[in-house]
This record gives structure tokens, sequence and C-alpha cells, in this order.
């Protein structure tokens, strides 16, 4: 099953020399991973300060500096893992570095017949098409509960219409709905020792409900991106840059 890894923290907790070492530890751990058939994707997000979110109010765009919620502990990056079950993915993310000093939050994903093939290899990298952004799609869901299940199969449609339009455009990476906020899973560890508690990192009216990955010449092209996803409509989606990686790793010395 596939399981989305949200990784929350302080970015101030973080001093350039711990950073960079827990960025080279993670590769190093994504790595054997990847050689195990088990990391689909992963990037650490831009600061949380270059965020911006779109709601969709009465048919007009509203766009508000910063992210969806103002708290202590920010998503900082993600990973979208296959593995067998809840039980290896607890144990997965007790491995990753970044949750020494924050946490994982672990949500199930939904699979969704009718999407494009992903394209995730290379996407991290900036390209044709512009630089890489993730769109994290908040909905309420109890207001979804109450529009009923023809109203939730009109937006799937919708969305994965847009996916469709974002591939032949070669904009495309992954995209896909969460299973609900009351299967999250948060993991921890402190001093050695892993905490494991049920339900999301923050208690928050608009939940996380899902994600896409897409390329965008600008921030303001990836807001517009958003806007047309049909949850802003309810919702908020948030908008943050991906981290490319590769000129870390490439400037490590040969073993």
């Amino acid at each position: 099953m596939r399981y989305l890894f949200l990784m929350y923290g302080a970015e101030s907790s973080w001093s350039d020399a711990e950073r960079r070492a827990c960025v080279l530890e993670t590769l190093s751990t994504c790595d054997d991973l990847a050689a195990q058939g088990k990391l689909i994707a992963t990037a650490p997000l831009h600061p949380v300060a270059t965020a911006a979110t779109v709601r969709v109010r009465g048919g007009r765009p509203l766009v508000t500096d910063g992210p969806f919620a103002e708290t202590t502990e920010q998503l900082g990056g993600y990973f979208l893992m296959d593995l067998a079950d809840l039980d290896e993915a607890i144990a997965v993310a007790a491995r990753l570095p970044p949750v020494a000093k924050g946490a994982a939050e672990i949500r199930p994903v939904q699979a969704v017949d009718g999407l494009p093939p992903e394209r995730i290899a290379p996407f991290a990298v900036p390209g044709a098409g512009g630089a890489p952004f993730m769109l994290l799609c908040y909905d309420d869901e109890g207001a979804w509960d109450r529009a009923g299940d023809a109203a939730r199969r009109d937006a799937l449609s919708a969305a994965v219409g847009l996916c469709h339009r974002l591939s032949a455009e070669g904009r495309y990476a992954a995209a896909a709905p969460l299973h609900p906020a009351a299967t999250a899973t948060c993991v921890r560890v402190r001093n050695g020792v892993r905490h494991v508690t049920d339900g999301p990192f923050a208690e928050t009216h608009e939940v996380l409900g899902g994600f896409y990955v897409v390329r965008a010449e600008s921030q303001a092209a990836a807001l517009a991106i958003a806007a047309e996803h049909p949850g802003a409509a309810r919702g908020s989606v948030e908008v943050r840059g991906l981290i490319d990686l590769s000129g870390l790793r490439n400037s490590e010395p040969a073993a």
C-alpha cells in the first residue's frame, strides 16, 4: 500500500550544519529504501515563509501569503512510499533522521483509477515546464460528507481531468487523495525511543485531503493551477516549492 509521510518540524531547531548532515543521512536512507523498491518519491520543501495559499470563493481565487496553518512546527518535506502495511510504515518513519527533532505524519494514499502515468524520477530538478511545486489540498471532511456522494464523484472527475491536462502539458508528476485524517499516525523519536500516536500532526478544522506535484513557471502559475483544483472551492490549497538536492548529492566526495 502507498503511504504519504509528511515531515513536520521547527525550521529554527536546526543549524545549517545539522540540517546538511540530516539531509545527507536521509539521502543515504532513501538510497537503501529505493533499492528495496519502497521509495517512490521524496523532496524537502522551500521554507514556510515562501508558502502561499489559495481559496476559491464565489468563483474568485483568494490568495494569501503564508502556509495554510500557522503553527510552531511546519511541513518541511514529504516521502511517498510503497510499503506492506502501517507497521512497516511506522518502522520506516522511525528510521528517517528528521523525526529526531520533528515528527512524521503517516497517511495512507487512496488509489484512483484513471490518473495519468506518474513522472517521478527527475521531477525535483527544474526543467522544461518550470520549477516543481507541491500543492497541498486541505478540506473540511464534514462539508464533503454533507455535500454527498455525487458531489464527491464530480470533484474527483474534475481533479482527474486536471491531472490529464497537466500531463499533456508536461507539468504532472503525481497526485492522489488521502484516506481520512482519522487514519493518520504520527511518529517521533526522542533520545532513541520511538513514540507513536494516532491522529494527524495538527488538529485543524480543515485537514490535508490530497496532494499534487506539478511544474510551473512561477509560484503565481502554480497558484493558478491550485485554483483549478475542485477542492479549492470548499477548502484551501497551499503551494510550496520543492528543493532540488541533486547538487548537494553530487557535491559529496566519492567514498
